[in-house]
């Protein structure tokens, strides 16, 4: 804004010093020259600064102008040199003429290059017959006005007559291309085109009428007319550096709705050619109005104009005509394309009539297109979203075109077949109203809920899965129930269904998993949820009501709780297999202030842990304790990680005793482990927490080897006694422990055949862990190395007896159930005495385990049993202690002799010899 203000106030000045007379001739004369010589230099320079300093396509322009006003520039140094330093005429020609006329070319292709370029062959044509229908029509005017007059000046040289020609001519071209090209500018940096052709425009007036006759007969330097000359060149070199408004990023359809200017001037560049004609037509008229004979350069630029414009309306005809036939086809392919598409077009007034419905509505909503029209669109749309749809359609009117030109809107539309479908539609604006292009998405719709249903639920019993029972639980403690403390979640393990599968297969196994789920989802009540979380395990999510009291909530939950353990431990009728019976563990976790989501379903699976360890179908409730022995437990799992390592693991030996002699017939090695804290673990409380099988396999080894080699060492001494070590069935198909390793610990420490017994438990043929065949081998070849094989737990079930059937044994060892209940129990004492006459049949010895009483010895005795191992003789003895054992090498057996005092068993018969520290 300064510099506009600026530029105009150099100009204004320059005029009234002009119209003032500039206060003497000389002052005027050096104004009138020198001054628009500055002016000029100055555009040049400041258009050559622009071009050289900006790329882009209109740079050539700017260069072009450039040359246009330096050579103005020269032309009115040049004048001035004459007038105001030689102080004498300006010859007629000179070179101030020569650089005059080089002015209007360049402007004029400068012009040319900030046109905006016809995109066809036909368009070119055009715009050079626009250029002349201007520029014939101003030559047929201005010759008849004036320069005929000065062409047939009689005794003026024809250089003078061709100069005196040259400039109005040049001036009618400059005229004519900006006249035609101001209708066809370049959309870019149009306020610099503007100014520049303005600059232009305002210098060709100038020319125009320094040209005439009557002004140039009384024209001298530093007049009013340089004051124009001024102006325009202070344009020129303003235009470049003005307020340039940038490229206009809206899209054509925003454009559109901007003031309407464009159409007036296409409407003025229509006429142009018409006004062309008619100002060549007045120059006609003139001639004949003044009497005067028709010139003949006037007859025949007249002709050319019309002949011009002749072609150019031919050409514009035939450039209607293809713009016509080419409208037909696309209207025809539009027409098809809607009439053959599956998506349903619809126009909407801004009242919401439909003003247009697309055919495909027929096959789309069942309702004729005709039907559709005229009806208001909110009564087509469900009434539960008619309120999204009109919130929706605000606010997309609401918001800029430009920002968001489409928005997406999915309902409910009503059918011709009274259903409701579920249509997506893209809406755009049309006139103040919206075109929804819509298309039924209900099969789409379907399938996402049901994927939906199938994310969230188990596939085979159609409860909700853990992912969709953990949301619900979580929305159970944050909503308007978070502060409910009888909310609950219970979890549920089917005890024995490992069972039932591993008997009537996996399809019983699913059938029973069924009828599980549908008597828990009946349990339930309907607010509360029932889902299965994987495999034998289910749960339950019983919200609260209300109750502050703790017991009874307490209360109220076990009841359903021992309900549904009841409800799930009924028989079950799977396929063809008649009853079967499965019991329920449950634990039960309340929701406390402050609790989330997954410590909630911790807690309900460690109490139905603890309900599992406390003897199976029966429900437990969480208590903090569960927490503190979990935590205790994986630290004392993670010590046990490193207690093998550090040497805190210890061997002792309990006797194997003959029970007719009371001769130690061998020793079984045993595991202790006394932890840096000093705390002595049993085998049952340190396995139980070695839950990887790489710490199990890893002590199983030391166990054997420590076992080989103090047991040679003892051998060493005269103390030959066998030593037992008791191994897995599954170890001792591990890879880990190959027949090799046993082989070479008994020739790395020289123990004698037959030193080496080792027990074999967990023989399960149903196990799908091991092999009964490949069992069988590698037994076989530990036979073969002297070894021999006893089999732990004789009695406990059909197992021992399928593995007696099938292994190659040679000592049974009864298990700890049946002799712990031999002297009350005459049934056991008979189903004993009958394992025990097996064994003698088959010539094996039998040892009985957890003898602890006198009267168990007399009575194991009297059935036959030949050794027997546990507190009546002696606990686990250290190696110490053993040697002393095996050098007296007696126990005393009830009913024969005395025991001594130093071999009296201890009173409590969980006691045992205490190791010494390390």
């Amino acid at each position: 804004m300064l510099t506009q203000i600026a530029l105009g106030l150099v100009c204004g000045g320059y005029a009234t010093g002009a119209a003032l007379g500039w206060g003497s001739e000389e002052l005027a004369l050096v104004m009138g020259d020198f001054g628009l010589s500055a002016a000029a230099f100055a555009a040049a320079v400041s258009c050559f600064r622009y071009a050289r300093g900006h790329h882009h396509s209109f740079r050539p322009a700017w260069y072009l102008f450039a040359f246009s006003s330096f050579m103005a520039a020269v032309g009115n140094g040049v004048w001035g040199w004459y007038e105001v330093l030689l102080r004498r005429t300006v010859p007629s020609p000179s070179l101030a003429d020569l650089c005059f006329l080089l002015f209007a070319p360049p402007a004029i292709v400068g012009l040319l290059v900030l046109a905006k370029k016809p995109v066809t062959r036909a368009g070119w044509v055009c715009l050079g017959l626009d250029s002349w229908l201007i520029g014939g029509s101003l030559l047929t005017l201005s010759w008849s006005l004036a320069l005929a007059h000065t062409a047939y000046v009689p005794g003026e040289s024809v250089t003078r007559a061709a100069l005196s020609l040259a400039y109005p001519l040049l001036d009618i071209v400059l005229v004519s291309m900006v006249l035609a090209l101001h209708f066809r500018r370049s959309h870019i940096n149009r306020s610099a085109i503007n100014t520049a052709i303005a600059a232009l425009a305002l210098t060709v007036l100038c020319d125009a009428l320094f040209t005439s006759p009557l002004l140039r007969e009384h024209y001298s330097s530093g007049q009013l007319l340089d004051a124009g000359w001024f102006a325009g060149s202070l344009l020129l070199a303003y235009a470049p550096w003005g307020v340039r408004r940038p490229v206009d990023p809206a899209p054509a359809a925003v454009r559109a709705r901007q003031p309407h200017s464009r159409p007036i001037a296409g409407s003025l560049a229509a006429l142009t050619p018409y006004l062309a004609a008619a100002v060549c037509t007045l120059g006609i008229l003139y001639n004949v109005v003044e009497g005067r004979r028709v010139d003949r350069v006037v007859v025949f630029t007249g002709c050319t104009v019309v002949l011009a414009l002749v072609v150019r309306q031919g050409i514009m005809l035939l450039d209607n005509i293809a713009l016509t036939h080419e409208l037909a086809q696309k209207e025809n392919h539009f027409r098809s394309l809607v009439q053959g598409s599956s998506d349903v077009i619809m126009i909407a007034a801004p009242t919401g009539i439909l003003r247009y419905v697309s055919p495909a509505a027929t096959g789309v909503y069942g309702r004729e297109a005709e039907d559709l029209i005229g009806s208001e669109l909110a009564a087509l749309i469900h009434p539960e979203d008619l309120g999204g749809v009109v919130h929706e359609v605000r606010r997309f009117l609401a918001a800029p075109p430009s920002e968001e030109p489409t928005t997406r809107i999915e309902c409910r539309f009503r059918s011709g077949r009274g259903d409701w479908l579920n249509v997506e539609s893209t809406v755009n604006r049309h006139q103040g109203g919206l075109i929804f292009n819509s298309r039924d998405v209900t099969e789409r719709v379907r399938l996402q809920a049901q994927l939906r249903h199938n994310a969230e639920h188990d596939p085979l019993t159609d409860l909700p899965n853990r992912a969709l029972f953990t949301d619900r639980v979580r929305g159970a403690l944050s909503g308007r129930r978070s502060t409910d403390p009888g909310t609950a979640v219970l979890f549920i393990d089917l005890d024995g269904f490992k069972a039932v599968n591993d008997r009537l297969g996996h399809q019983a196994g699913d059938e029973l998993l069924v009828q599980a789920a549908r008597r828990l989802q009946d349990s339930v009540r309907a607010g509360d949820t029932a889902a299965r979380l994987g495999g034998d395990e289910f749960a339950a999510l019983i919200l609260g009501d209300g109750s502050r009291d703790r017991a009874d909530r307490e209360c109220r939950v076990a009841e359903i709780a021992d309900r549904l353990r009841v409800t799930l431990s009924q028989p079950y009728t799977v396929g063809g297999n008649g009853e079967v019976r499965v019991a329920a563990s449950i634990g039960v976790a309340f929701a406390e202030p402050g609790i989330g989501a997954g410590d909630l379903l911790r807690n309900a699976d460690l109490a139905m842990y603890r309900a599992k360890a406390g003897g199976k179908d029966r429900v437990e409730l969480y208590a903090p304790q569960m927490q503190a022995e979990v935590v205790r437990r994986t630290e004392l799992a993670a010590r046990l990680r490193t207690a093998l390592t550090d040497g805190e693991f210890a061997l002792l030996h309990q006797p194997v005793v003959d029970l007719s002699s009371g001769r130690i017939a061998a020793v079984a090695a045993q595991a202790r482990w006394r932890s840096a804290q000093g705390i002595l673990f049993t085998p049952a409380e340190f396995l139980r927490v070695a839950e990887d099988s790489e710490r199990t396999a890893e002590l199983g080894r030391w166990l054997l080897e420590e076992a080989v080699a103090q047991a040679a060492e003892r051998a060493g001494i005269g103390h030959r006694t066998p030593v037992t070590v008791r191994l897995s069935a599954r170890r001792l198909l591990d890879r880990s422990l190959p027949l090799g390793t046993v082989e070479s610990l008994l020739t790395r420490h020289g123990l004698p055949s037959g030193s080496l017994i080792v027990e074999l438990a967990d023989s399960d043929p149903r196990d799908p862990r091991v092999s009964f065949d490949e069992l069988e081998q590698r037994l076989a070849a530990l036979r073969r190395l002297g070894v021999r094989i006893a089999l732990d737990g004789f009695g406990s079930g059909h197992a021992a007896i399928n593995a007696l059937r099938r292994l190659p044994v040679d000592i049974l060892k009864l298990d700890r159930g049946l002799v712990e209940g031999i002297v009350e129990s005459a049934r056991l004492r008979k189903i004993t005495s009958g394992l025990l006459r097996i064994a003698g049949d088959l010539g094996m010895q039998s040892v009985a385990d957890g003898v602890d009483m006198p009267e168990q010895v007399l009575a194991l005795r009297s059935m036959g049993c030949t050794h027997g191992q546990g507190m009546a003789f002696s606990g686990a003895l250290d190696e110490y202690r053993l040697r002393r054992a095996l050098v007296r090498d007696e126990y005393p057996v009830p009913g024969a002799l005395a025991v001594g005092a130093g071999n009296r068993p201890p009173s409590r018969s969980h006691d045992e010899t205490r190791v010494p520290p390390t």
